[in-house]
């Protein structure tokens, strides 16, 4: 097959138009081309008077050898590359060692998955509840201010990306493909079929639930075995190589092989590991508010009169500012037509995050706006200093909120002022328990309150209305990744302990549900290849 990319078309081309474009672009005969499959659309939306559709096609033709020729020096005209996936490894028979993966969100889900289909039969551990119970857990902390500590939007099946706009797509470099397993996999789940070609494919909450169950069966069919509710509480480790698990049940589990994908907010865990003398190191992360805008008004901004095309969907954006303190601020986890939801995993402290159905049709679009913190210049000393601020400004929001698990939040034409917010305006806040409208410059570092003062007005320069005092703030966003890092080697193991293999968001190697996913799937190949080498 040809692969064609950069075939732009109108917004509102006709059907025939792909077909004509590849023939106009070859040189060929309509008799010629034989077939064609959409790889990729996304869209220009420059000008939004004239919007464009991108698309890579792959095509069939007659004489593909000798158009590949004509087109060599073309880099829009190339073979059609094997996206399929190829295990690297099949258990033998006689195999008696289980792996385990610690943790069953994305990456634990495709290092469990990518562990079964090759015979392994993994023990996956998660714990907090199978989705739905969790679903529950999480609905009823946002009604009724109830937490449950072990359920929530942190922990549980699915991991934090559950409740989150399912973002499918990510900047890591992906050589051998490993995203398209994905998100194949995900298709044959029961998420839609345009996941596997638009350009910036994304699944929502309620359609995520019904696809991990149904992973989790797959997983379970093919010898796997799921363990909820249950906890990592010790890792056992005999001169340098991991040998078993200690549960929270008191269980001994015996394994030489264990893919740690806990997540970002595992600091129980975090500690755990720091404790044993595994190497451990802060990184940089990311603090800020959540910011919402009536989405009709980032629709009009981005698109024009083509807003409300179903072809555009809702519009999203994505913003960075480089600030005159050395300080960068900018947009993370858009979420369009979605709603800032209660994220915390800790009694008495305030976290927000943004989450978004796959139909993204509610009234506001909502984006964390945060600004990049690292450890030499701003918590210095432990490794684990990054999780000790975490939780500081996570209380500060608990406190300025009133202490009930409402955020404090403000509106973004007084936050710029710094004036207290009194009253509601145009935008009707989403979060749920509450907020309470204060003054959010007490809750962040003053650097990181100077730094989001002066990136918002650039930002309306981009966005207009982006700025309006009718827009709200919500605060506290603090976990935009991990505070600190797991490092491995090339065989993905902890660089001082054997058989233990970090992944995912929680080590440092990942940032949402694509690329921890595509992680997974590589520590799930180390494990295998590592247990063929040593059954």
């Amino acid at each position: 097959m040809i692969r064609l990319t950069e075939i732009k078309l109108p917004l509102d081309h006709d059907e025939d138009a792909i077909g004509q474009a590849i023939v106009d672009k070859l040189k060929i005969k309509p008799e010629q081309l034989h077939s064609y499959n959409v790889f990729k659309r996304g869209y220009d939306a420059r000008k939004k008077t004239a919007i464009l559709l991108i698309y890579t096609l792959d095509i069939e033709v007659d004489n593909e050898e000798a158009l590949l020729n004509t087109f060599s020096k073309d880099q829009h005209v190339k073979p059609a590359p094997d996206t399929s996936y190829k295990f690297v490894a099949q258990a033998p028979a006689n195999i008696t060692e289980r792996p385990v993966v610690i943790g069953f969100g994305p990456c634990g889900l495709f290092a469990g998955l990518v562990l079964a289909q090759m015979g392994f039969n993994p023990i996956i551990l998660e714990r907090g509840k199978e989705v739905r119970e969790r679903t529950k857990d999480t609905f009823g902390f946002w009604r009724k201010r109830t937490l449950n500590t072990e359920s929530n939007v942190q922990f549980g099946e699915g991991g934090a990306g559950t409740f989150s706009d399912g973002k499918l797509y990510s900047q890591v470099k992906d050589p051998k493909h490993y995203g398209r397993k994905v998100i194949t996999e995900f298709v044959e789940a029961g998420a839609p079929d345009e996941i596997l070609y638009v350009s910036k494919p994304h699944i929502g909450t309620f359609k995520l639930v019904t696809m991990i169950e149904k992973m989790r069966a797959r997983i379970i069919e093919l010898g796997g075995e799921i363990r909820f509710s249950t906890r990592v509480d010790d890792i056992h480790i005999d001169d340098g190589q991991v040998t078993g698990l200690t549960l929270s049940n008191g269980e001994n589990l015996d394994t030489r092989h264990v893919v740690l994908a806990v997540g970002h907010s595992a600091r129980d865990t975090f500690k755990m590991i720091h404790d044993k003398g595994i190497y451990v190191e802060a990184k940089p992360f990311s603090v800020g508010f959540r910011i919402e805008h009536k989405q009709s008004m980032i629709d009009e901004c981005r698109f024009g009169d083509n807003a409300g095309n179903p072809i555009l969907g809702s519009a999203d954006y994505k913003l960075v500012h480089h600030c005159d303190n050395g300080r960068t601020v900018y947009s993370f986890c858009m979420c369009p037509g979605g709603t800032v939801v209660a994220a915390t995993s800790e009694e008495g402290r305030v976290v927000t995050n943004g989450m978004s159905q796959y139909s993204r049709s509610e009234r506001n679009a909502n984006s964390a706006i945060v600004v990049g913190i690292n450890p030499e210049k701003d918590f210095p000393g432990h490794p684990l200093a990054g999780i000790d601020l975490q939780r500081k400004l996570e209380e500060q929001a608990y406190a300025l909120g009133g202490s009930n698990y409402d955020a404090p939040a403000q509106l973004i034409g007084d936050f710029l002022k710094g004036k207290p917010s009194g009253n509601l305006r145009g935008v009707e806040p989403s979060y749920t328990p509450g907020i309470k409208l204060t003054d959010l410059g007490k809750v962040l570092p003053q650097f990181a309150i100077d730094a989001i003062r002066e990136a918002i007005p650039a930002f309306n320069k981009q966005i207009r209305g982006f700025s309006t005092n009718d827009g709200l703030l919500t605060g506290v966003e603090t976990r935009t990744s991990s505070p600190i890092s797991i490092k491995r080697d090339k065989s993905f193991q902890s660089i001082n302990t054997k058989g233990l293999y970090p992944a995912g968001e929680g080590a440092g190697y990942a940032g949402g549900i694509l690329s921890a996913g595509i992680d997974g799937i590589k520590a799930a190949e180390a494990v295998a290849l590592s247990m063929l080498e040593n059954a």
